[in-house]
């Protein structure tokens, strides 16, 4: 360990570009209209680049002192940075043992400072198909994300 920055506990995938999803029908238009009502343009561009999984962009929005926090069935994930945002994204979204066929943005919601934003993932594991919801609040300042919470309900069967 150099720098006195321990290396993430989990693999990052860099080098692997992300395969294009189908597109749902209705979410472009859907996800447009009511984001001009949400009116937090870092937080809809990082919606519209997860749907996209477009993570390079996403990670353009995140404040260089970003605090981020996430909880997935089991793990709590942590990051300082926009690259080590980009990783967790990475790690979600680019395991080559998934085939992720849709991701679909959820209703967004302003609490105050704070959107709550989310997006529903569609895919297909040597296990069969799955679906799992994220849910996101996140608070903007000039023009970044500066806090990010992201809480998964975890990969979901069908039936």
């Amino acid at each position: 360990m150099s720098g006195g920055r321990a290396a993430p506990a989990y693999r990052t995938r860099r080098a692997r570009s992300l395969p294009p999803v189908r597109a749902v029908a209705g979410c472009a238009s859907w996800w447009n209209t009511r984001r001009m009502a949400m009116t937090s343009s870092a937080v809809d561009g990082l919606v519209g680049a997860i749907v996209a999984r477009d993570l390079p962009r996403a990670a353009s929005l995140i404040d260089p002192d970003i605090d981020f926090r996430a909880m997935t069935p089991r793990r709590i994930w942590e990051a300082e940075d926009p690259a080590g945002v980009e990783d967790v994204l990475r790690a979600w979204l680019a395991d080559p043992e998934e085939e992720i066929t849709a991701v679909e943005p959820t209703e967004p919601l302003r609490v105050e400072d704070t959107l709550r934003v989310g997006w529903r993932v569609h895919g297909r594991d040597r296990e069969g198909p799955f679906v799992y919801e994220q849910q996101a609040y996140a608070r903007e300042q000039d023009g970044l994300i500066v806090w990010l919470r992201v809480m998964c309900t975890g990969q979901r069967r069908p039936g």
